[in-house]
């Protein structure tokens, strides 16, 4: 009998999980709607402004790098004794410097991040597709054409440098805010369909699991 046949232990314990985590949530369904209501009308106005966006995102890291930086420091100070003290305490300056350069020069730093984007998106396209046709296991085209759309991706965004670090940080937030707005928007709305914990029936949860 597998742990996770109908009728098993683990299964019932799983499900017992699943209907304590959901109930608890439940009640909030509407906060997951109104807060995915606002990543995708915030989404939709960085795709329309992106270049407003990614100034806003180089500053917001550059301010999280130096936030890091101290506390790093700090952290080391605080266990000096220790051998990576020197290292932890050079990694702090580090982040904090850089931190400084994001907020001081945003306009070279969106320029760096934009090359590296850039560079990643078609390294890892190369790497998807030569070792999806090398291998040829389950599934490889469908790894090249995610390679090939990752190195188009990349291409595009290198022909159009330095122009590009105008706009490209900027595009691909407003993007994921509007998938992770939407994602929340379809969780809260589905919170609201569920029944309470009483009612819920083993057809309900299989329909969860």
């Amino acid at each position: 009998m597998s742990v996770l046949e109908p009728g098993s232990p683990l299964r019932t314990e799983l499900r017992r999980v699943v209907r304590h985590e959901l109930e608890a949530i439940r009640a909030r369904w509407g906060w997951f709607v109104a807060l995915g209501i606002v990543m995708v009308v915030l989404g939709t106005i960085a795709l329309l402004t992106p270049w407003v966006a990614t100034g806003a995102a180089v500053l917001t890291f550059g301010v999280l790098l130096m936030a890091a930086g101290i506390a790093t420091a700090v952290g080391a100070f605080w266990s000096r004794d220790w051998s990576g003290f020197l290292v932890s305490l050079l990694m702090g300056v580090l982040y904090v410097v850089l931190g400084l350069i994001f907020v001081r020069k945003p306009g070279l730093a969106a320029t760096a991040l934009t090359a590296l984007i850039a560079s990643l998106l078609m390294v890892g396209g190369v790497v998807k597709i030569v070792a999806a046709v090398t291998l040829r296991f389950p599934q490889w085209i469908w790894v090249v054409v995610s390679g090939g759309i990752s190195l188009a991706l990349g291409l595009m965004i290198w022909n159009d440098f330095p122009e590009s670090s105008l706009w490209v940080i900027g595009l691909f937030l407003g993007i994921d805010m509007i998938f992770h707005g939407w994602f929340d928007i379809m969780l809260g709305l589905s919170l609201r369909r569920l029944p309470k914990l009483g009612t819920m029936d083993d057809a309900t949860m299989a329909g969860v699991g």
